[in-house]
């Protein structure tokens, strides 16, 4: 059985925004009064909850098989599932997914103020090493550019972290415990070590982007830095659970994340505990 983090729709407050009033963009407030049909939510949790159910089968069925073409057909088989339940259920609405073209159904994306933005299989890397849990699925909708709904499964674990959910707050790190950084086992950012240095952090490398923060969001690390690029589908999912949760959401220049751009290429995102947000964004545009 998939555990649900909790359970009513949950907004948030423009208070919840105030630990980095200088930094941030104005228009981070904004985001608390966007507002997306109820179901909205609760499809994003159900989609990403049974499309990473639908992993772990070909993952055990597979299990013996050549590692590339267990991620190949994984992904795949999570991108043709969730195409196929979002032509369905929400036909009027774009569509953008990593791996390939939205149903024939769906408008250009371009053409509506209502995006599906989806990562099938976020990790393929981790998901094709048996051992490994830091792998997820990604379903987000962006209502003008702005991500207020999402959700975030992580498999191998049985969560499910989505904008449907209550959450806790933010664990407040202790002033005599170290900063856990979450950073790309594969690429850690430059910009990490540097915050690590300057605010007594540590690095605590993961595999995907999900992972990462959904690891702040669960009180794991207190920190998510990436830089060198990403895309839509790495971060929409992400960025939309952790403002739920009350978390600091943005470029590493403090300014507001925009979906459904004409180039998905995203450089860069912080996610952070909010008491943490002002010293880190300080170290990173100093």
């Amino acid at each position: 059985m998939v555990q649900f983090v909790c359970g009513n729709t949950h907004f948030i407050s423009s208070q919840q925004y105030a630990f980095s009033a200088s930094h941030a963009n104005p228009d981070l407030l904004r985001w608390s009064l966007l507002k997306a049909n109820n179901e909205d939510h609760y499809l994003a949790e159900d989609l990403a909850t049974r499309a990473g159910l639908l992993l772990l089968e070909e993952r055990k069925l597979g299990r013996d098989s050549d590692p590339e073409t267990l991620k190949q057909k994984g992904d795949m088989e999570s991108h043709n599932f969730l195409m196929q339940e979002l032509a369905s259920s929400r036909p009027t609405d774009g569509v953008l997914s990593e791996e390939g073209s939205a149903s024939s159904v769906h408008p250009n994306r371009n053409d509506t103020n209502r995006v599906w933005i989806i990562d099938p299989l976020d990790g393929t890397r981790e998901f094709g090493e048996l051992q490994r849990d830091d792998w997820a699925v990604h379903v987000a909708l962006a209502v003008d550019g702005h991500p207020v709904v999402g959700a975030v499964s992580i498999p191998a674990l049985n969560l499910t972290f989505a904008t449907c959910n209550d959450f806790l707050q933010p664990r407040r790190p202790t002033e005599h415990e170290k900063v856990r950084i979450a950073v790309s086992r594969s690429r850690p950012p430059v910009e990490a070590s540097l915050v690590a240095e300057k605010i007594d952090g540590e690095l605590i490398e993961m595999g995907s982007a999900g992972a990462k923060a959904m690891a702040v969001v669960r009180g794991i690390a207190d920190v998510y830095i990436h830089s060198g690029g990403q895309y839509e589908w790495d971060n929409c999912a992400p960025a939309a659970v952790a403002f739920a949760a009350g978390l600091h959401v943005s470029r590493l220049d403090g300014s507001l994340l925009k979906y459904n751009n004409p180039d998905p290429w995203l450089p860069d995102l912080l996610i952070c505990n909010p008491v943490l947000a002002t010293p880190v964004l300080e170290v990173l545009n100093s």
